[in-house]
């Protein structure tokens, strides 16, 4: 695995053998990492990954310039291997919580402006995971929402759908949460 950009960029881990996650590839995660960067400045933001697997898309955060990163993973493998690229890394920016993705989502402990969901594809929950985000209050105001998928899935009529990427067989629905009204009031007077 490989940290694409930023101030890890280009270090290499190797993944233990036993983990059973479906890692991003690094075409569809440079790709999708791009349209994020042209959305939303990483630099000082709080990110948080769902489902993390190996912990690239957490890297790639926190090498991007998030100021915190969460990943949330149940494997204790991945969970592991996560907690040692971290400790490589030495950076102590990056807080993995070993534990279920739908436990967490119903009792959240704060927002995050960068939230990204990656469920195994065939997971019994997929379907209901994107509209979990988005209802669960952990999107701070203006936060981008990413939500990995199979081209099977359309989640384009969900709140808050801005678009929609595909790389090869990795696709990608993005949302955006709108600021509070008060930062709208204040951008429409000036």
């Amino acid at each position: 695995m490989r940290i694409i950009r930023g101030k890890y960029g280009r270090r290499r881990f190797d993944v233990p053998r036993n983990i059973t996650a479906r890692p991003t590839t690094d075409f569809a995660r440079e790709n999708i990492f791009n349209v994020m960067e042209n959305l939303v400045d990483f630099e000082g933001k709080r990110g948080l990954d769902l489902f993390a697997g190996t912990g690239a898309i957490s890297l790639e955060m926190l090498s991007r310039g998030c100021s915190s990163v969460t990943a949330v993973e149940s494997a204790k493998t991945q969970a592991d291997f996560i907690k040692s690229v971290a400790a490589k890394l030495g950076d102590p920016h990056l807080k993995v919580i070993r534990g279920d993705v739908f436990r967490f989502l119903s009792s959240p402990q704060g927002s995050y402006d960068i939230v990204f969901a990656d469920p195994p594809y065939d997971h019994e929950r997929f379907e209901e995971v994107p509209r979990m985000v988005l209802e669960s209050g952990i999107l701070a105001p203006g936060a981008l929402f990413v939500q990995e998928h199979s081209k099977k899935h359309d989640f384009s009529s969900l709140p808050f759908f801005l678009e929609h990427r595909a790389y090869g067989s990795v696709n990608f629905s993005i949302f955006r949460m709108p600021y509070n009204e008060e930062s709208n009031t204040e951008n429409t007077d000036e």
